[in-house]
């Protein structure tokens, strides 16, 4: 685990020390917790996981602003996830539909075996601004290795999340 939480702050460091000196800069932390692989009765477990978003760097695509993401999750069977990715937020009004796609790393500890260290992440995320610097989410994430190992199980997760721009 010690491996995976160096991985993760060398991502955060990085993504972080891009206009660092921008007193106006603003990024999200988002902490989250909720129910890893719901849709298999033997491998559910509950998890607990923290993001970060760069808003001080993004790309214009055809789907609106990319914002890099980076985060971590563990669930309570020692199954751990480190991923990066792109994000991009519809804002509408006092709600946001966020999608993203994290590619990342995984170790199943004592949790579902993925079958593979490799695994892609595809999430949405409607969240409520409860004020300007605060917001609660429902997320729903897929996590699969796209055929990388001999078999692809996946796992299905929701979440709830405090997302707080600092």
């Amino acid at each position: 685990m010690q491996f995976y939480l160096k991985i993760l702050v060398f991502f955060i460091l990085l993504i972080s020390s891009v206009n660092a000196d921008d007193k106006n800069s603003e990024n999200k932390w988002s902490l989250y917790t909720g129910t890893f692989d719901f849709s298999d009765e033997g491998a559910k477990s509950t998890l607990y996981g923290v993001q970060y978003i760069n808003l001080n760097s993004h790309y214009d695509s055809f789907l609106g602003k990319l914002y890099p993401v980076t985060g971590f999750f563990l669930t309570v069977d020692n199954a751990k996830y480190i991923y990066t990715g792109f994000q991009t937020t519809y804002d509408k009004g006092s709600f946001n539909i966020t999608p993203s796609f994290t590619p990342g790393l995984y170790d199943k500890g004592d949790g579902k075996d993925l079958r593979h260290v490799i695994e892609f992440k595809t999430e949405i995320q409607i969240s409520y601004n409860i004020s300007k610097k605060s917001e609660i989410a429902l997320s729903y994430n897929h996590i699969s290795n796209a055929n990388l190992g001999n078999n692809n199980p996946g796992a299905n997760s929701y979440m709830f999340n405090y997302i707080k721009k600092f």
